[in-house]
């Protein structure tokens, strides 16, 4: 399941996106447009860019700007970032130790196959697609 961090992050980099080019965008604007706690947003900004997707500028004029166009982006970084593993079972998770019963497992190709699905759909979605539709991803 996908968070309300990792929804939240989605709504920045939208918000980001719309008002790309017009200089750094200050979080209390972002936070009033979205709705969201400025506390909460600081948290989710840190992270995003601490990874490099947005850029900070600190004091007067300062705020926050996407590091590349909004057509650069996939969803699928954004969430990763923000969610850290996406797998859907803990055996799939990258930093899994070795499961004992990886070998017997009937259920395992099905995670596999989940995990394939939902990292393609996410990743073959990009930021600007979510700004032509005019949504806001859920929550």
């Amino acid at each position: 399941m996908i968070s309300t961090k990792g929804r939240y992050a989605l709504r920045v980099m939208i918000d980001l996106a719309e008002h790309d080019g017009e200089g750094p965008v200050p979080l209390k604007d972002v936070a009033a447009r979205q709705g969201i706690s400025k506390k909460y947003l600081e948290i989710i900004v840190r992270e995003l860019v601490s990874g490099g997707l947005i850029s900070g500028v600190s004091g007067k004029g300062g705020g926050y700007a996407l590091c590349r166009r909004p057509e650069d982006y996939t969803v699928w970084e954004i969430l990763e970032r923000t969610e850290g593993t996406l797998a859907a079972v803990a055996c799939l998770s990258c930093d899994a130790a070795p499961c004992p019963r990886a070998a017997d497992c009937q259920t395992l190709p099905l995670w596999r196959e989940y995990d394939r699905l939902t990292r393609d759909f996410f990743r073959g979605k990009r930021l600007n697609e979510l700004l032509s539709t005019g949504q806001t991803p859920g929550g």
